[in-house]
């Protein structure tokens, strides 16, 4: 309970679910994730938009949303991918969210943040000597 009041990225607060209550939301799905997606009952946003919200499983971070929601949260498609789901090409790859911050950051050749930093790609580098 306390933890609905104080830790805004963990989930839903209390001014977010009061908000769903008082705006009629419904649930219109949820995916691979958790994240669970709502709309409100009647167009009360600008231009006469329903306004749409997401519901983070866990700690909130924007790049957790998959493209399909992403479209749908930004008025994209009228219709939520769990009604009307997205094609997906042949060639696409999975959503991943940012895992920047991360131990799972990625982490190319030569990067401080790597255990094998000075590795292979210091063996092209020879510093610059005013001697030579």
């Amino acid at each position: 309970m306390l933890s609905q009041l104080f830790t805004w990225w963990n989930s839903t607060t209390w001014g977010t679910s009061l908000t769903l209550f008082v705006k009629g939301a419904e649930q219109v799905g949820s995916d691979e994730q958790g994240n669970r997606y709502f709309r409100e009952a009647k167009a009360t946003g600008p231009n006469g938009q329903q306004r749409r919200w997401v519901i983070y499983h866990g700690i909130a971070d924007a790049s957790r949303v998959p493209p399909d929601w992403h479209g749908w949260l930004h008025h994209t498609f009228d219709e939520p991918p769990s009604a009307e789901p997205l094609h997906r090409q042949s060639w696409e790859r999975e959503h991943l969210p940012n895992m920047t911050g991360t131990p799972l950051a990625y982490r190319p050749l030569g990067s401080l943040e790597r255990s094998d930093a000075h590795g292979e790609a210091a063996k092209d580098y020879e510093a610059w000597s005013p001697d030579k």
